[in-house]
């Protein structure tokens, strides 16, 4: 799979670095946010802010307002904590153990491993979304979280953990898609479930990481915290105008109820009667 990589990766920005910082990012943004979307955020991120002293000593509100249109600006405050974290204990620098990175605010086992891997080159599976179809299609079952953890780490080739980690990505998000491409995939001939004839259930379907259906977007409290987080990146939002700003006029109670999450989530603090971005 290796020489199928080297000719067939997808071209993307962060894969021409190593810098951890820069990985990480990429790897937050990515998060449910599609690639194109990302290439001109993660761009105007870095160079607001190029490593994390810079983003650790900015506003929180300067933090989200570069991060607008990402979706979940929680995880943008995240990461403005993790930047302040590696100023306090890891001397402005991520650090590279795993465990230490999995201490940091937001990081979790994925984007402690891909930061490890792309940015490091160590010894490690990555698992995503596009991974764990690619996995238990291949295996022909459904994997728990440990399997589908376990699997990955013991397939990477010795020497090639960034190029093999890349290849399955590309692969599950070129071919071994919900709906697959089979005949197209450079992994077809060694994949049991295609072997089988792509029998039901579909193996993809439950197994770990695997992303399910996201509930619906349109008139979700979800869509009232994001118009409340765009009011406010232009000025502060006064609690009777809260309501409005949401895009619930006739529902105060709603707007109260999302806006004291935010403030709860550290995205919006209260002055008086008055709701600020950070």
């Amino acid at each position: 799979m290796a020489i199928w990589a080297s000719t067939n990766q997808r071209d993307l920005p962060w894969r021409r670095t190593r810098d951890p910082w820069a990985v990480l990012v990429a790897e937050v943004m990515l998060q449910q946010t599609q690639v194109v979307r990302v290439i001109p955020k993660w761009e105007a991120f870095l160079r607001a802010f190029p490593a994390p002293p810079a983003c650790g000593a900015a506003d929180l509100a300067e933090v989200l307002d570069l991060w607008h249109g990402l979706g979940y600006p929680r995880r943008g405050r995240n990461l403005w904590l993790t930047a302040q974290r590696c100023v306090e204990h890891h001397g402005g620098r991520l650090p590279t153990r795993l465990e230490d990175l999995m201490d940091l605010p937001g990081i979790g086992p994925y984007t402690a491993r891909a930061v490890a891997v792309f940015a490091d080159e160590q010894h490690h599976g990555v698992v995503d979304t596009n991974i764990a179809r690619v996995l238990a299609r291949v295996g022909g079952h459904r994997l728990t979280p440990s399997r589908a953890q376990r699997l990955a780490d013991e397939l990477v080739p010795e020497g090639w953990p960034w190029l093999w980690n890349q290849a399955l990505m590309d692969i599950g998000a070129s071919y071994c898609r919900p709906t697959p491409t089979c005949d197209e995939c450079p992994l077809r001939r060694s994949c049991r479930w295609w072997q089988r004839g792509r029998p039901d259930p579909d193996p993809a379907i439950g197994t770990a990481h695997s992303s399910g259906r996201q509930s619906r977007f349109e008139g979700s409290d979800r869509q009232g915290r994001g118009r409340l987080l765009a009011a406010m990146r232009v000025t502060a939002v006064a609690r009777s105008d809260l309501a409005e700003s949401a895009g619930w006029p006739n529902d105060p109670q709603r707007a109260q109820r999302v806006v004291e999450g935010l403030v709860c989530d550290g995205l919006v603090t209260r002055v008086g009667d008055r709701y600020h971005l950070g």
